[in-house]
């Protein structure tokens, strides 16, 4: 993760709801989220729970620590979801998500251009 702008960034991690099906919460057998930072969405999702904010911070994901767009890092990295598992900024192609774009953009932040090489 150290070469990626997602360290420097953590828009999307402040812009996005985190769901995830609920058997990956640790109160499951295998599941890893602690249960304590998440909330239930549906009987088959979970999500994580949001720090109590507004503006471009409104959805800023409990796990978040750090300031956006300077340097963040998430609190339960080894333990995230699967949606944060494989979650990228660039599609296959190496260009930036439209999505990823829009929260750097809430956040005051320039756009991701494409992959570094």
């Amino acid at each position: 993760m150290s070469d990626s702008p997602c360290t420097a960034c953590g828009a999307c991690c402040a812009g996005f709801r985190v769901s995830f099906y609920w058997a990956e919460a640790d109160d499951a057998p295998g599941g890893t989220v602690p249960v304590a930072l998440t909330e239930t969405v549906s009987p088959h999702l979970r999500c994580m729970k949001v720090a109590e904010r507004s503006g471009p911070d409104a959805w800023r994901c409990i796990a978040l620590k750090g300031r956006v767009g300077k340097q963040v890092a998430c609190s339960i990295y080894p333990l995230r979801s699967s949606t944060c598992r494989e979650f990228d900024p660039y599609d296959a192609r190496g260009r930036p998500l439209e999505a990823c774009n829009k929260a750097r953009a809430r956040h005051g932040l320039p756009p991701l251009k494409g992959r570094p090489s």
